[in-house]
């Protein structure tokens, strides 16, 4: 009996579970050609995948969720994938270039999506591209309110002016990454104080900042820089996604699962940097830390010390590492300091000697993974085509050696008979027949001899 009802309660949650996935599916269409036609009736978020690419199948139940989640809260915008194998010519059309590759289709205009693939940020992409590109803030208890959801956000302070302008071609650029938001000055908390107007600030870190033409250059560039919190614990892809601000990355790499003083005091002295010294660094650096070296050792080509200091461009793939041993916050000005006046030399780059490094690298990094991960595999995927390529040489080798003696004896017994043809012609000039006298034979022609035999 209680095994009946174990049966009974397995094939339930079996049931359950496959129920779960096909409500979910059902929120995601499935486009094809007719897309192209009926798409700018709505507002829709694709996935673009190709069936055997392993990144999209693990996309599939996030995207699932995210239909889901989107028809439930009732939003406007529909949730699709495509097929960018089958429907290639309309998949080029949007630019498609890799899988899995989501954007969000509004009118004429299409959002690419770079953040994490998960299903909180994908929708959170999708409500800030698919609303207004500039949110209107009426009270202060709505500005208060979208200070407690958003760690980052851009507001405009003023009327209509070349600056708002500025501030619209920027929103329209950038929305993919932050909120755009427009205020009066009435709306704008007591504790903000503005010079003039109209303004740009960012909110950030718990307070904010405002942009100078003068001192930040060009509006879109200063934004871009700016939608970063100044402190941030990295990853791959925020290190990605900073190669674009131009900013020098400055980390702590520690390890978060180790509790000695050492692995706290360097990160201690980064953030105390990021907030003491914003004033003198935020237009060209960038702080935060990283768990772990394993990201860093493949940009470094390197295996790094643990606990450290490292300095990334990323950009150009050039990084800092330190010549002494930090102390306190003050090694650690002086040593940002050095590296703004050039002291510190750069290692690393993106020349052709370092990308040839790298492709060295790279494949010397997959090999021993894969050996390490599957020692059999590895044998397999190596040792085989290892094994015909030398048994190739080798018959080649033998092949041509083989020719080569034969060749070889060939033309020694050639000359040794045309010498032995010269030594018996010579005989027969010297050695005359008896009663003729010695004088040099001359080869009669042909018909003459004949003529002599008749």
């Amino acid at each position: 009996m209680a095994a009946w009802r174990s049966w009974a309660a397995l094939r339930l949650c079996a049931t359950v579970v496959l129920l779960d996935m096909v409500v979910c599916k059902g929120f995601v269409e499935d486009l094809d050609e007719s897309f192209k036609e009926n798409r700018n009736d709505d507002i829709w978020l694709v996935d673009f995948y190709a069936p055997w690419c392993g990144h999209c199948k693990k996309l599939e139940p996030i995207w699932n969720e995210v239909g889901l989640e989107m028809k439930s809260i009732g939003s406007p915008v529909k949730v699709g994938k495509m097929d960018a194998t089958s429907y290639s010519s309309i998949a080029s059309e949007f630019g498609v270039r890799g899988y899995p590759t989501i954007k969000l289709l509004k009118g004429d205009l299409a959002y690419n999506y770079r953040g994490p693939r998960t299903k909180d940020d994908i929708i959170e992409f999708a409500h800030r591209v698919s609303g207004a590109l500039i949110r209107p803030l009426p009270s202060q208890q709505m500005f208060e309110h979208m200070q407690k959801r958003h760690r980052v956000f851009f507001v405009y302070i003023g009327g209509e002016s070349p600056l708002k302008e500025k501030y619209i071609d920027a929103a329209s650029e950038l929305i993919v990454y932050t909120y755009f938001f427009s205020a009066s000055e009435e709306v704008v908390p007591e504790y903000v104080t503005l010079k003039e107007m109209p303004a740009v600030l960012v909110f950030k870190d718990e307070t904010y900042f405002v942009y100078d033409e003068y001192e930040d250059g060009d509006l879109s560039s200063w934004i871009n820089r700016e939608r970063f919190q100044n402190y941030l614990a990295m990853d791959g892809f925020l290190l990605y996604e900073l190669g674009d601000t131009g900013k020098l990355v400055a980390l702590a790499v520690i390890d978060e699962k180790n509790t000695s003083v050492e692995h706290a005091r360097l990160k201690s002295i980064i953030q105390e940097v990021a907030r003491d010294y914003r004033d003198l660094f935020h237009r060209d650096f960038q702080f935060g830390h990283m768990d772990g070296n394993d990201y860093i050792n493949t940009l470094l080509m390197d295996e790094l010390t643990v606990p450290t200091v490292v300095v990334l461009n990323t950009s150009n793939q050039q990084y800092f590492l330190l010549d002494r041993q930090i102390k306190n916050v003050e090694d650690m000005v002086q040593f940002i300091n050095n590296i703004l006046d050039g002291t510190v030399e750069a290692q690393g780059g993106d020349s052709i000697l370092q990308r040839l490094k790298r492709i060295v690298f790279d494949a010397k990094s997959t090999i021993v993974s894969i050996f390490k991960s599957s020692p059999l595999m590895g044998c397999f995927l190596f040792g085989l085509p290892l094994g015909v390529i030398s048994i190739m040489c080798y018959g080649i080798y033998t092949a041509d050696t083989d020719g080569g003696y034969i060749e070889e004896r060939y033309e020694v017994s050639k000359s040794e008979n045309e010498n032995q043809e010269q030594i018996g012609e010579s005989k027969e000039q010297q050695e005359p027949s008896s009663g003729e006298s010695v004088v040099p034979t001359v080869q009669e022609p042909k018909d003459v001899l004949e003529k002599k035999k008749d």
